[in-house]
């Protein structure tokens, strides 16, 4: 039994996040490379928010109950808002690597535009952090004991893991949105993002009361995820070719016979 919940949480919360991996990433070594970079950028604010709480809670008073869970939702808000400047500080080094880029290829065009890096670096920052966040919970759910037994909620696992899929898609949302605002200087998307990025980390504090978090943040996912793909330049009207598997008119092709080539000297 332990090991079919393993499974079947790890499957809920990184199934996506495995599938875009495979068929957008993978085959691309540069979008590798970003995603590793990505998820090194994460774990740094990830750190230097860890380094913060650490050192507050050692100077607080421990006995202090109401204290403690105050300064565990400063740290929250904290790691939240380094994990927003680092996503910027990614933008300005992605950015400088996409002018490099640029300068060293024949055509003078990078081999991979802002809009993928964006997505791919949001990508990164969603799966290392779902990692880290659940992690330790997969690995308590193999056993030994049974959830519920002292008349807790039986659906912690299964909760967490849905959860950490809303994370994972999120952030890969975030980083459409934030880096498209860093780009066009839209600052109220930029409020926009972090806002959201600080309601869905406030919202898992209301667990285990958890039809009061897991449907606003998968509302707050839905949402985000519409806003982002209106930004990436999505259509309905793509959406509904897609499905029916239209396709291209065979007779629209551009005739370049027109074209001379110009005679050498």
């Amino acid at each position: 039994m332990g090991a079919a919940v393993f499974f079947g949480c790890a499957g809920i919360a990184f199934g996506p996040a495995l599938a875009l991996f495979v068929l957008t990433v993978a085959a691309e070594p540069l979008r590798v490379i970003v995603l590793v970079a990505g998820a090194f950028f994460w774990l740094v604010s990830l750190l230097l928010a860890s380094l913060i709480w650490f050192v507050s809670v050692h100077l607080s008073d421990r006995e202090d109950s109401k204290l403690q869970y105050g300064l565990l939702v400063f740290g929250a808000a904290v790691s939240v808002l380094l994990q927003e400047a680092f996503r910027f500080a990614y933008f300005k080094l992605l950015k400088k690597a996409d002018e490099g880029l640029a300068m060293i290829s024949e055509d003078g065009r990078s081999p991979i535009s802002l809009r993928q890096m964006a997505y791919v670096s949001g990508l990164s920052f969603g799966i290392i952090s779902g990692v880290f966040s659940v992690i330790n919970i997969l690995a308590d759910s193999i056993g030994p004991g049974i959830v519920g037994i002292h008349g807790d909620s039986p659906y912690y696992f299964i909760t967490s893991a849905f959860l950490t899929m809303a994370l994972v898609l999120l952030h890969t949302f975030w980083g459409v949105i934030f880096f498209d605002a860093c780009e066009k200087q839209r600052y109220w998307c930029l409020g926009l993002v972090v806002a959201s990025h600080l309601l869905a980390s406030g919202l898992t504090f209301l667990n285990p009361w958890y039809e009061a978090s897991l449907v606003p943040i998968f509302i707050l996912t839905f949402l985000t995820g519409l806003w982002a793909f209106l930004t990436a330049g999505g259509s309905f009207r793509n959406v509904l070719k897609c499905l029916s598997c239209e396709q291209e008119d065979a007779s629209r092709v551009m005739l370049y016979s027109a074209l001379q080539v110009p005679f050498e000297d």
